[in-house]
C-alpha cells in the first residue's frame, strides 16, 4: 500500500542516459520500481539497463503504452521543458530531482502541474519511495523498513536517519516523501497529508521540517482544523540557526521573525503534534502517541 506510487506504478526517466539518471535508473530497477521508457533528446533508439531511450515524451508514451510517473535528472536549464512535456503528454506524477532550478521556472511548473492536475513532488528532492513496492529518486533503499508510518520530510539526510532509527526500533514505512528543499514546490505537507490519512495501512506519520517559511505552522493550522485524523510527530532542524541566516537549503531562511524555529515547535506542539529534540527520540514520541 503507501501513497502515489506502487510495484504496477509505469515509469518514465527522464534524462536517463546521463550520469546521475543512468546511476539511478540501476538502482531504481534493482528496488523493483517498473521503468518502461526513458527520454533524453537525440539518444532516441538506445537502451540503458535494458530500458529504451526515446527522444520525447510523447514517443515514449505511443511506443511503452500508458506511463503513470517520470521522475526528472534533466539538467537545471532543461528541467521546466522536461517537466511541462511530461505534464503535457498526461503523466499525472512528475517526480523532480534536479536541483539548481531558477524560481521563474518553478512557479511556471508549479503553476502548469495544479492546472492539468498533475501531482508534482520537488523540485530538488530525493524522490518518494513506497516501501517493498517502488522508488523513484535517489533515496538509499536499505535504510526503509516496510512499515505504516507515512513520512513527509523537507529534508534527504534527516529522512534517511530518522528511517534508520525507527528501522532499529522494530517501525517500518509505509511511503516517504521528500517535498523538496526550495521555496516554491508542488506539493506541501497539507497536500500529502490528506492522501496519507486516505491510505489504510499507514497508521501514522512523521513530519520532518527545517527553520524558514511557514509550511509546518499551516499545517498544524489544518491539522487541528480538520480533526487530527492522523496522528503526527514532529521534527524540525535548525534549533540552533542564527535568525537571518540562509541555512542551507534555499527555503532555509528566517526573516521578519517568521519561520524560526521557536514559532515553529510552540505551533504545532499547541496543535497536539509532540516535537522530537532529536532524532533518536522519533521513534519513542511515537510509541506514546500510538499507545
Amino acid at each position: 500500500m503507501g501513497i502515489l506510487v506502487d510495484r504496477n506504478t509505469r515509469v518514465l526517466v527522464q534524462g536517463i542516459t546521463g550520469r546521475e539518471g543512468s546511476f539511478h535508473t540501476k538502482l531504481m530497477l534493482e528496488y523493483g520500481t517498473k521503468i518502461v521508457a526513458g527520454v533524453t533528446p537525440g539518444k532516441g533508439g538506445q537502451e540503458v539497463h535494458g530500458i529504451p531511450v526515446y527522444d520525447t515524451v510523447r514517443e515514449a508514451v505511443e511506443h511503452a503504452g500508458p506511463i503513470d510517473a517520470s521522475v526528472v535528472f534533466v539538467p537545471s536549464r532543461f528541467a521546466r521543458d522536461a517537466v511541462l512535456e511530461a505534464i503535457d503528454n498526461g503523466i499525472k506524477v512528475v517526480v523532480v530531482i534536479t536541483e539548481g532550478i531558477s524560481v521563474h521556472d518553478e512557479i511556471v511548473m508549479v503553476n502548469h502541474a495544479k492546472h492539468n492536475g498533475t501531482i508534482m513532488i520537488g523540485p530538488n528532492t530525493p524522490g518518494i519511495l513506497t516501501a517493498g513496492e517502488a522508488k523513484l529518486g535517489i533515496m538509499p533503499a536499505r535504510v526503509f523498513k516496510k512499515g505504516y508510518i507515512g513520512i513527509i520530510s523537507r529534508s534527504g539526510t534527516l529522512t534517511y536517519e530518522i528511517a534508520r532509527e525507527l528501522g532499529m526500533k522494530g517501525f517500518g514505512v509505509s511511503t516517504v516523501v521528500g517535498m523538496g528543499g526550495d521555496p516554491i514546490i508542488g506539493m506541501n505537507y497539507i497536500e500529502l497529508y490528506d492522501h496519507f490519512v486516505r491510505d489504510p495501512e499507514t497508521k501514522a506519520l512523521i513530519i520532518i521540517g527545517e527553520i524558514g517559511g511557514d509550511a509546518e505552522e499551516r499545517f498544524a493550522k489544518y491539522y487541528v482544523e480538520t480533526g487530527r485524523e492522523k496522528p503526527v510527530v514532529a521534527y524540525i532542524a535548525g534549533r540552533t540557526a542564527p535568525p537571518g541566516k540562509r541555512m542551507g537549503h534555499a527555503g532555509a531562511i528566517i526573516s521578519m521573525g517568521l519561520g524560526d524555529y521557536k514559532s515553529k515547535r510552540e505551533t504545532l506542539e499547541k496543535a497536539g503534534i509532540p516535537v522530537a529534540d532529536k532524532p533518536s527520540d522519533v521513534p519513542r514520541l511515537l510509541n506514546e502517541i500510538l499507545s
